[in-house]
C-alpha cells in the first residue's frame, strides 16, 4: 500500500512540475489539426 502512495505522490509531484508543458504539447497538436482541417476544406 506504501509503495502505491509514494509512486503516486511521486506521480502527482511530476504532473506538477511539468503541467505546461503538457498543455504546451497539446495545444501544439490541436493546433495542427485544426490548420490540416482548415487546409483540407480550401482545396
Amino acid at each position: 500500500m506504501q509503495q502505491i502512495q509514494h509512486g503516486y505522490r511521486g506521480l502527482s509531484l511530476l504532473m506538477n512540475l511539468n503541467w505546461d508543458r503538457l498543455l504546451y504539447a497539446g495545444t501544439l497538436a490541436f493546433a495542427l489539426c485544426a490548420g490540416a482541417y482548415v487546409g483540407s476544406l480550401l482545396n
